[in-house]
């Protein structure tokens, strides 16, 4: 049983843990200054996500898997209840998880996602990504420069390089499995997650510059998670934590009574 990398913070604190979860192509190092944070409170657990990161690969990524992996970690670490946080595709974990295994869950965070299917709309950074020839490219600005051919955003451009890594071979390589996530990318962004209730408190997060939660999707998400409550980062897109980190943290703590 593989178990999934993570990065700890108060570890010596009694209360019950913060599992942290990222999105697709992100890593636990994108989380550091939010776990350092609320560190102080309540042991913090960032956590890669399989195919990322420092975790494992494997040719399997459906949101079940994903939960699953919850599982383990938590069975690894001794951890009977914990509060969960997820954004994006770390969110359609956590909500799958919530409903699979409610005994597990204290409070759950779901960041910018709802459980709903979304249209495919990373095909230009996977072909992007897909592009990079690791053979010829020599350094982390060569990466750079042929993912701006498809990419107009340079803070999508730096957020994807900070995934880059020199391999045994001294070449450079992504942390990522790409061909998983391209080969699989069906089964956890374009699928919903599995019908089920969890009637625990859970809140829903979402920028306020982001259209991922829309107020439409209110009512399909109390059909889930009927006690789910819903706050909103100002001047914050998809990107909520690193957007408006303050405002975010606070609206965490809030929820989780520890400011």
């Amino acid at each position: 049983m593989e178990i999934l990398n993570s990065k700890i913070f108060g570890e010596n604190l009694s209360s019950a843990p913060l599992l942290v979860f990222h999105g697709l192509f992100g890593m636990l190092d994108n989380w550091g200054t939010f776990g350092k944070d609320l560190g102080e409170f309540l042991p913090v657990h960032l956590i890669d996500l399989r195919n990322h990161g420092r975790s494992f690969h494997s040719e399997n990524m459906s949101h079940d898997d994903l939960a699953d992996d919850i599982l383990h970690y938590m069975d690894h670490y001794g951890i009977a209840k914990a509060h969960i946080l997820g954004h994006s595709l770390g969110g359609k974990a956590v909500m799958q998880f919530a409903i699979k295994y409610p005994e597990k869950v204290e409070k759950l965070i779901v960041v910018d996602i709802s459980p709903k299917a979304y249209p495919p709309h990373h095909q230009g950074i996977i072909k992007a990504l897909e592009t990079v020839d690791f053979n010829t490219v020599a350094s982390r600005s060569d990466v750079e420069a042929v993912l701006s051919q498809y990419i107009p955003e340079k803070s999508t451009i730096q957020f994807l390089a900070k995934n880059l890594y020199w391999d045994d071979e001294k070449k450079l390589n992504w942390r990522f499995n790409l061909k998983t996530l391209s080969e699989k990318y069906n089964d956890f962004v374009s699928n919903a997650i599995r019908f089920g209730v969890f009637s625990g408190q859970t809140l829903f997060i979402a920028g306020q510059k982001s259209n991922y939660i829309l107020p439409q999707d209110q009512f399909a998400i109390k059909q889930q998670f009927p006690a789910a409550e819903f706050a909103t980062v100002k001047n914050a897109g998809h990107w909520v934590q690193a957007e408006n980190p303050v405002d975010f943290a606070n609206i965490v703590k809030q929820f989780l009574n520890i400011n």
